[in-house]
């Protein structure tokens, strides 16, 4: 069984994803052991509760600074034992050394194909204001593993989602994530689970 510990910062939709696969059987042997949030009383917390996982609030503004901050959450997750981190709408920053307590072992989902609208500013509906603004046909979601440099770690799975006619950000938000992020976080967080990533020179390959 991996041990696998998510962070929140709100309603958790994704969460619930994951919840979902692992009550159907389809995390690849993983367990979600803990959930994280950088925020009170937030509805992923209840989330987690309604599933019988532990919920931990780990509040930023109780903290001086990224690093102490981090080093909590590090605590937090290595005395729980967990090998799989999942950043699941945390919108918290984290210092480098946060990243390199997990090397290769953080994954996050991101609105858009990266590296395409990523990076500092480029969350929520932030990313699908900039996709509309350029006029693209095509955006999408990424799942992919974290690393120093913000949304430009190795990518897992990526899958497209049409743009339409008319679409405002709230409309390609909710498209992107139930048609791309639902889909690909859960079955990215199984593959992992199951041993079947690897990652070499900032790629990475899946195992059939």
């Amino acid at each position: 069984m991996v041990k696998i510990g998510v962070l929140v910062s709100g309603g958790g939709t994704n969460l619930q994803q994951l919840i979902n696969a692992q009550a159907a059987g389809n995390l690849g042997g993983g367990e979600i052991v803990t959930v994280i949030s950088s925020k009170p009383e937030v509805f992923a917390l209840e989330r987690a509760k309604q599933a019988g996982i532990e919920a931990v609030t780990l509040a930023r503004k109780e903290y001086p600074d990224v690093e102490a901050y981090s080093q909590a959450l590090i605590d937090a997750l290595q005395e729980r034992g967990v090998e799989l981190v999942v950043l699941s709408g945390f919108l918290t920053i984290t210092s480098d050394r946060f990243v390199q307590a997990f090397p290769n072992r953080i994954m996050n989902v991101h609105p858009a194909l990266l590296p395409a609208f990523g990076g500092k500013g480029f969350y929520g509906l932030h990313v699908h204001q900039a996709v509309l603004s350029r006029g693209c046909k095509l955006t999408g979601a990424t799942v992919h593993f974290a690393n120093e440099v913000c949304d430009g770690g190795p990518i897992i799975l990526q899958k497209a989602v049409e743009v339409r006619e008319g679409d405002t950000p709230e409309t390609l938000q909710k498209r992107v994530m139930e048609q791309a992020e639902w889909e690909l976080l859960p079955k990215a967080v199984s593959l992992f689970c199951q041993g079947r990533l690897t990652v070499e020179g900032g790629t990475v390959t899946i195992a059939p």
